[in-house]
């Protein structure tokens, strides 16, 4: 009897290992950036700082479900492009991005911090994302808001909030303990093309007044000479906009081990 029960102990403490599931906490600080209008093509030019955080359920050594906060900074302007044609359009826009999201994580190597043999482990992530964002255009010292202006002419202002699938890699580094030092790369496919307020063509500037006709078209501030007759090409009619995140992230996991009770 002693002897099954020993042996029995030793499986249990090895199903344990093997089932050890984890709740894991941390924060992020990096850049963000967006591709759209003012960067049609650059899928790592970074415009702003971002930062967040996460609660993390770690199923076993490969899977993980993600809840996360973050937030970020994305700006535009054409004066800084080197194509001509963005630059006598000369637009501009900043914006916030305030994203929630649910993500999946896949490590390529079986990663359990503190009680795992693996010390790191590329991973890859996909999910989706409630995102909020707000663009804006300095002109003459003020900020303003860009949607409620419908500087293309809409009926009604486009939302302040779009549906995003997040996706990207990273590595994950169990740097001492339950500590972990994680770099990753995401980008977010959006349902808007307005994160920087331009998609399609120039408004009638009749129906606008004041500061929006004035923000519907930018182009003669310089020369006097403005181009943006109505119906002409005003964004580059890609469709939706994409942001990204670059960050580095410091998690702590809490180890809880599935063991059977006797």
């Amino acid at each position: 009897m002693p002897k099954f029960l020993f042996a029995f102990i030793l499986f249990s403490a090895a199903v344990c290992t093997a089932d050890a599931q984890t709740w894991e906490i941390g924060g992020t600080i990096g850049a963000a950036g967006y591709i759209g209008d003012f960067n049609p093509s650059n899928p790592v030019k970074f415009s702003g700082i971002s930062g967040g955080a996460f609660v993390k359920r770690n199923f076993n050594g490969y899977l993980s479900a993600k809840l996360s906060y973050m937030y970020g900074l994305i700006s535009g302007a054409d004066s800084l492009s080197t194509n001509q044609q963005y630059v006598n359009r000369n637009l501009s826009f900043s914006s916030s991005i305030s994203e929630i999201s649910l993500i999946g994580e896949f490590n390529f190597i079986k990663y359990i911090p503190d009680i795992g043999e693996n010390k790191f482990t590329p991973y890859i992530f996909a999910g989706v994302a409630t995102t909020a964002y707000n663009p804006k255009a300095s002109y003459k010292g003020l900020d303003y808001e860009l949607r409620p202006l419908t500087t293309e002419g809409q009926q009604i202002p486009y939302k302040g909030s779009t549906i995003a699938i997040p996706y990207g890699a990273g590595i994950k580094v169990n740097v001492s303990g339950a500590w972990n030092l994680i770099a990753d790369i995401g980008y977010r496919s959006t349902f808007t093309p307005y994160l920087d307020d331009v998609a399609e063509a120039y408004a009638d500037k009749s129906k606008l007044s004041g500061v929006a006709r004035t923000l519907s078209d930018r182009s003669g501030e310089k020369t006097g000479v403005y181009l943006g007759t109505a119906g002409t090409q005003r964004g580059n009619y890609r469709g939706n906009d994409t942001y990204m995140f670059f960050g580095f992230t410091v998690s702590y996991t809490f180890i809880t081990q599935k063991c059977p009770a006797f």
